[in-house]
């Protein structure tokens, strides 16, 4: 299967936890500091993980919806946001829209309205068509 090397094995999965681990206190060091737009340029650093481990991946998301949900303007996030973290962006979108949580769904929706203002329908194609990389 082409790609599949670059995936990091099942054992793995404990030291890519860890380091979701870190990520996750230093964005909450971040929202203490009342700094959600690089609370959310941290979490999705390095996402997805490169992993087919389904723990890691909820252990990700559950980082990124912290940060995500932390975020009050929107429109704001986006003159600070840089333009390569969009399609990853909206992968964790689709994702937070598939909890079915109301308040997660509403912000969801607000920042992929303003997100597909910015980034185009390339990017909602990008992160759709991309099974290899999810979240």
């Amino acid at each position: 299967m082409a790609g599949a090397e670059k995936f990091v094995e099942a054992d793995n999965a404990e030291a890519i936890i860890t380091r979701i681990e870190h990520k996750s206190r230093k964005i909450e060091s971040l929202l203490k500091q009342n700094k959600p737009v690089e609370a959310l340029k941290t979490a999705l650093e390095g996402s997805p993980p490169l992993t087919r481990d389904e723990r890691c991946k909820s252990a990700n998301w559950i980082v990124v919806h912290r940060a995500l949900m932390a975020i009050k303007n929107v429109e704001g996030m986006f003159s600070s946001l840089d333009p390569e973290y969009y399609d990853i962006l909206m992968k964790y979108l689709y994702r937070g829209l598939s909890t079915g949580d109301r308040p997660t769904c509403d912000q969801c929706l607000r920042v992929h309205e303003k997100l597909t203002e910015r980034a185009g329908l390339g990017c909602i194609l990008r992160s759709l068509a991309d099974t290899v990389n999810t979240v």
